[in-house]
């Protein structure tokens, strides 16, 4: 598999530290609010790229964090009148439920940065040792940016550069504009914790660096996130953890691209800002995911009502493929016929064809190509005509396992109907049978109003539940 690395700035054979094993870390929310839109894209996308890496045969240990110490968290429970802790594990829950409607699996360890305060202070007190760091008149702590000489490796920019935009503020006692905080100190009213630099707080940067050490060591595999953290956020986790643990931070590092809002950049103020639960509220979580991942990760998407009510239609193809598949299936006669072996066969090429796509650097929109190209195989050629039920069998197996990697077709895998109207069907079949057109109608229309549509064939009557 071949990765885009953003360190190196070209695609690159993953190769895991540990022969069978992938340790990735991803940045988590700030769990203040709702998750927006733009939220879902990293959720959605590392998803993909950790049941990928599991589909392929890897031991893979993901490490998503929560950020629940945060101005924005100190701000939220000032307006709510409430503390931090409240806030964070409100949205915490809330993000739970999103996570869950848009099919993304539990991180191995899901770290909270309120947890990880001991390790925070023990690599901060590594830096002001080795003289990365130090203490500021005022409590705060701070990292000597000019000390790490590969400062803007990740986001290859210069030192210089980057430094001409940088101000130091007349209430700051930095030693150098380029320079961050690690530990900040206590204000009046904050949360706070004991340090050997007086009660503080950490820096945001100095969280993730932490949280990764802790759970995935001094060296990781893949490091992810939006491509709006490469700097500062991942250039200054580089820096830390790099100058505190002697080693290489990530071998590699993967980033998403923006999403805009009817090809506007989000922005509150701009009236076009959406939380993922409000989408979903009117669409339903499994339309955003197909969203997300209908693209290749690193190119620019574009939200609207248009485009995701185009992913909601074209979900609907694809679960409508896989209910006719499962109706052949389930009406099919057993016993290979002459030829269905050579079918059978012929269907690897699909899988074939989906794995090279998802090895060029995850190339999801490639896979989703593949997926409906395998639809157009089985509406065409497979389910016309009688075949055996292990031809079905093993399309409708096939099917499965691609959607599966792609998180794709969860929502309705366990249609089932209750005895009410179990027996409205078989009266109506009943009906049929003895020509009693006008009752048989009066039920379909019945059923139709609870939302089941019925479908006569040749192998018998097809239902389904629609919205």
């Amino acid at each position: 598999m071949k990765i885009y690395n953003t360190l190196t700035r070209q695609k690159e054979e993953f190769v895991p530290i540990k022969a069978g094993e992938a340790k990735i870390y991803a940045c988590g929310p700030t769990v203040y609010n709702f998750i927006h839109i733009g939220n879902a894209r990293p959720i959605c996308v590392f998803d993909v790229l950790r049941r990928y890496m599991e589909y392929r045969g890897l031991k893979v240990t993901y490490v998503q964090n929560f950020t629940d110490i945060d101005d924005k968290i100190i701000r939220k429970a000032n307006e709510e009148q409430t503390d931090y802790l409240t806030v964070s594990r409100k949205y915490i829950e809330e993000y739970k439920t999103d996570a869950k409607g848009l099919n993304v699996r539990p991180a191995t360890v899901h770290p909270r940065a309120t947890e990880t305060m001991e390790d925070i202070l023990q690599i901060i007190g590594t830096l002001v040792e080795k003289g990365y760091a130090y203490a500021a008149p005022n409590g705060d702590v701070y990292f000597r940016t000019k000390k790490f000489d590969e400062y803007g490796k990740l986001s290859h920019q210069p030192l210089d550069d980057l430094q001409a935009g940088a101000r130091i503020s007349v209430d700051e006692v930095k030693e150098d504009a380029m320079d961050f905080a690690v530990w900040k100190s206590a204000k009046p009213g904050e949360p706070s914790w004991d340090s050997p630099w007086g009660k503080g707080r950490p820096g945001w940067h100095i969280e993730c660096s932490a949280m990764a050490r802790r759970f995935l060591g001094d060296t990781i595999d893949i490091h992810c996130g939006g491509q709006d953290l490469i700097f500062p956020h991942h250039e200054n986790e580089i820096a830390q953890s790099e100058c505190c643990n002697g080693a290489p931070f990530a071998h590699y590092w993967m980033h998403n691209g923006y999403i805009n809002v009817d090809n506007h950049k989000m922005s509150k103020s701009m009236n076009n800002f959406f939380t993922v639960r409000e989408v979903a509220n009117v669409y339903g979580y499994e339309p955003i995911r197909f969203l997300m991942v209908s693209s290749q990760y690193r190119s620019p998407i574009n939200y609207s009502v248009e485009i995701i009510e185009q992913c909601k239609s074209a979900l609907d193809r694809l679960y409508n493929c896989r209910d006719n598949l499962t109706f052949a299936r389930d009406n099919a006669p057993e016993g290979l016929k002459d030829g269905e072996q050579e079918q059978i066969d012929a269907l690897d090429s699909f899988r074939r064809r989906f794995i090279t796509a998802m090895d060029d650097d995850l190339n999801t929109a490639d896979a989703i190509s593949v997926l409906f190209d395998l639809a157009r195989e089985i509406n065409t050629n497979l389910i016309p005509g009688e075949k055996s039920k292990e031809l079905y069998s093993a399309a409708l197996a096939l099917y499965n396992e691609l959607a599966d990697v792609l998180g794709l077709l969860y929502q309705r895998k366990d249609q089932s109907l209750d005895e009410e109207i179990e027996a409205l069907i078989q009266q109506r079949t009943e009906a049929r049978k003895n020509k009693d057109w006008a009752t048989a109608d009066r039920i379909r229309d019945e059923l139709k109003a609870r939302h089941v549509v019925l479908e006569d064939t040749p192998q018998g009557i097809k239902w389904k539940i629609v919205e």
